[in-house]
């Protein structure tokens, strides 16, 4: 799962421009990539920083208000040196947001490059657009730690190749429910899935928080997908690379895709931190699925007979799957032994 790299706007080239900080109506521009000529960085009398896609004349005027700090609409400027043109004009209106921003341009650099210089832009930045949109609306974001990072891996691991094979695309982003706030990671009518991973090297050993994390849904069955893994300096997969090769597969279903961003964003993940993220790197060891009955370990409020005393108010464990095999229905993504999924 290896992404292709996306490298930035150079911070330099900001600071160039705002040594010719311009006045009145005219703006500071430079070319961010000299391979595309149509898409200008620039700055305005205000110090607010504007990707430029250089349009032509006859264009269809575009305008785009929905992403929180962003204001995307065709405009006419004046770039110091030149005569007047007609641009698609995304402006920063928060300093938080800068560093997206410049993530943003390099992947609009990426899509025109790729279009062409006669294809019209405005689909190439709604893509861009509508990738960040969510992610947009909870800038500033921290870097996630790194077992937050290892356990969303598992959860969009999990969504792209057990799931979407066997429900489809729209269907498998739909169950993913965690990130909103439900009790189980994945949720659908009769059965739900709990996510764990780890890179201990003492086992399957997963960190359970709370005695209903392992109850099961009212009305249905719960599983536990397992998931070890290794961090290799050599290893191919990343979390920016799994979540690439999960947006490729959604590409057809615009619901799934928005669905997928949201619980990303609600996850507290956030692109510009992709190079980030991309330097941790890991190998797969093993995939187990557990169907979480009588005979599975674990701890409920069921474990105390006379119930919880008030003076408990968290339970905490750790739960090492190592040796349970009795509970387990599969061994991998193509194991179709058990209907777990309907």
């Amino acid at each position: 799962m290896e992404a292709a790299g996306v490298n930035p706007i150079a911070p330099e080239l900001w600071a160039r421009l705002d040594h010719v900080r311009p006045t009145g109506d005219r703006i500071a521009a430079a070319r961010p990539n000299a391979g595309v000529e149509r898409l200008l960085c620039a700055l305005d009398q205000a110090g607010r920083r504007h990707l430029l896609v250089l349009l032509r004349e006859d264009a269809e005027a575009y305008k785009d208000r929905e992403s929180r700090g962003l204001v995307v609409e065709t405009r006419e400027l004046r770039v110091i040196g030149e005569e007047p043109r007609i641009y698609l004009d995304i402006e920063c209106m928060d300093p938080a947001g800068f560093a997206a921003l410049d993530v943003m341009g390099s992947e609009i650099a990426d899509g025109l490059l790729i279009a062409g210089p006669t294809a019209p832009p405005h689909d190439v930045v709604r893509r861009v657009l509508a990738k960040w949109r969510r992610f947009w609306g909870h800038l500033p974001k921290n870097l996630l730690t790194r077992d937050e990072q290892v356990g969303l891996l598992a959860e969009i691991w999990f969504l792209s190749f057990w799931l979407v094979p066997r429900v489809g695309t729209t269907d498998a982003a739909r169950r993913w429910r965690g990130p909103f706030g439900a009790r189980h990671d994945f949720e659908w009518l009769g059965k739900s899935v709990e996510v764990k991973a780890t890179t201990s090297t003492r086992g399957r050993l997963h960190l359970i928080n709370g005695l209903d994390q392992l109850d099961a849904p009212e009305n249905g069955e719960l599983y536990l997908f397992s998931m070890r893994l290794r961090e290799e300096a050599g290893a191919t997969n990343t979390l920016p690379a799994a979540i690439q090769a999960t947006r490729s597969a959604l590409q057809e279903d615009a619901e799934a895709l928005d669905r997928l961003d949201s619980a990303l964003a609600r996850s507290g993940y956030a692109p510009n931190h992709e190079d980030d993220y991309s330097k941790i790197r890991f190998r797969i060891i093993d995939e187990h699925l557990y169907a979480v009955r009588d005979e599975f370990p674990r701890i409920t409020i069921k474990s105390f007979g006379s119930g919880l005393p008030s003076q408990i108010e968290r339970i905490q464990y750790e739960l090492n799957l190592t040796g349970v095999d009795r509970s387990c229905v599969a061994r991998s993504s193509a194991d179709q032994s058990i209907a777990w999924w309907t």
